[in-house]
């Protein structure tokens, strides 16, 4: 028996077709596109035409490499890029390109939402979480406030995974875990919030599709698609998830204590809570996960988008990148990096910029600036962790994934950072793997068996113990007072309006 897993990000779609006999990836296919250029300062937007045409060529792909064994896929599951807000009009076609999570222009409307319930506190008070640029809810009333001839024309509001599993399916529906990062859910009761969505407007409600479990399948595939790409009729499509969610199935991360480092364009913390972690403070954001948990997050915008700026800009080869990391000593030298290039949800800075701070004449050396970056980003992370810990939150071991990830001295520094032992993947396919597992345990527990999650990812995900790092204590001590420094040179820039 197979299962299919897309994973629809920012720079591309990725498609894998898993072997649950053998616990291996048979086939898989990707297809990179890009953000719509031109727009102004702080708005990122995608054509979600572009996610549906590669998804249709990677699954016509994988199925091509498959042959007659196509005929074993049993279910799809999607993973997509959180907080994208998709809008179609009353013929379900899409109005506009999608903003995506790494647009900031609605800085206004975050701070419109919160002066109405009270700020940050009320709004957490309320449904769990602060309002931040990334979340959906303000791009709707962005679109409302600047567009208004678009904003009639909205009858359905989507996020990416959603929006593909309604192309596939037919059926519009949403699950606990990307929604929570729409910022209009209670993550305490996993149902909308009829206040926050009253405030944007009241036709919101009928705009939004109602919330189902994470766990049960959404359906079957249209049969047009089912005919076009030669599989099976009764193939059941998933419940799907956002790209976080299914990260932490696809890193065997579904009890509590394990954490997820993801090293991709942005950076995220994440672990498995069995309750709401909520953070009077707003820095955690208190997600749900998709697999009937929670999943308390703290994500950075910028993580491999600021070392590889940094890497082309001296056009050396991710070869030469790490000889030159590893032969600058810890700390650069002096030279510390607030890697914040496009703007920062953790600390909330949405019009934030990138720092290069302490450099002389006898430090200012490309090796210690490459460190520097890779550095920053690190005590990004570590500066997520300290706060979750500070909830309540026991992390036990890290599995890290991503491209960053691929870097040994980069894993080694994230071990140091927030010293605990840490290990990437046999099969580091991350989120599209864990919408593949999602597909099998739907297909499972439609069919009258239950399988866990834990089951599942007992056997289709394993550790590298070749990639295995332990924490240096006199790093992990060091890299503590560095992390201090960075936080504080953060507020002392941010107060005055440097930052």
């Amino acid at each position: 028996m197979y299962v299919l897993g897309i994973d629809i990000g920012t720079q591309g779609t990725k498609t894998l077709v898993f072997d649950l006999e053998k616990a291996s990836v048979v086939v898989e296919a990707s297809q990179s596109y890009d953000m719509i250029e031109g727009l102004p300062e702080g708005h990122r937007e995608q054509d979600p035409s572009l996610w549906i045409k590669a998804v249709d060529d990677t699954i016509r792909d994988c199925v091509e490499q498959l042959g007659d064994d196509a005929s074993l896929i049993a279910a799809i599951g999607i993973s997509g890029q959180q907080h994208g807000l998709v809008v179609l009009d009353e013929d379900s076609n899409i109005i506009r390109p999608a903003k995506l999570w790494c647009d900031t222009s609605t800085s206004e409307q975050c701070e419109e939402i919160t002066r109405a319930f009270g700020g940050t506190p009320g709004l957490i008070e309320l449904a769990g979480n602060p309002m931040l640029p990334g979340y959906t809810a303000p791009k709707i009333l962005w679109i409302k406030q600047n567009e208004p001839q678009n904003f009639e024309k909205i009858k359905t509001v989507l996020l990416p995974h959603d929006f593909i599993n309604y192309w596939l399916t037919g059926i519009k529906r949403m699950e606990p875990g990307d929604a929570s990062g729409t910022g209009l859910l209670d993550v305490r009761k996993r149902e909308w919030c009829k206040e926050l969505i009253d405030f944007i407007d009241p036709r919101l409600s009928e705009a939004l599709p109602e919330i189902g479990s994470s766990t049960d399948a959404l359906g079957l595939i249209r049969p047009e698609l089912a005919e076009a790409w030669g599989l099976n009729s009764q193939v059941l499509v998933s419940a799907g998830g956002g790209d976080n969610m299914m990260g932490a199935i696809g890193t065997g991360n579904v009890s509590s204590g394990q954490v997820t480092v993801s090293l991709g364009t942005s950076g995220t913390i994440y672990g498995v809570h069995d309750q709401p972690l909520i953070d009077p403070q707003g820095e955690v954001a208190a997600f749900c996960d998709s697999a009937g948990q929670w999943l308390p997050l703290v994500c950075t915008m910028n993580a491999t988008i600021v070392t590889e700026a940094v890497r082309k800009h001296y056009d050396w080869d991710h070869e030469r990148m790490e000889k030159e990391v590893a032969a600058a000593p810890m700390g650069s030298e002096g030279v510390l990096m607030l890697p914040y290039m496009q703007g920062e949800r953790t600390p909330s800075l949405p019009e934030g910029c990138g720092v290069i701070h302490g450099l002389n004449l006898n430090n200012y050396k490309d090796s210690n600036i490459m460190r520097a970056a890779m550095e920053g980003v690190s005590l990004s992370i570590g500066y997520g962790m300290l706060r979750m810990c500070e909830l309540g939150f026991n992390p036990t071991e890290v599995r890290v994934t991503g491209g960053g990830s691929k870097s040994p001295v980069w894993r080694q520094m994230i071990s140091d950072v927030l010293g605990l032992p840490l290990v990437k993947l046999k099969t580091d396919e991350g989120a599209a793997l864990g919408a593949a597992l999602q597909a099998a345990v739907a297909f499972f527990r439609k069919n009258g068996e239950d399988l866990s999650y834990q089951e599942i990812v007992s056997y289709a995900v394993a550790p590298d113990p070749d990639t295995e790092c332990k924490p240096n204590e006199e790093a992990h001590l060091f890299y503590q007072e560095l992390l201090a420094r960075q936080q504080y040179l953060v507020e002392t820039l941010h107060m005055p309006g440097f930052l």
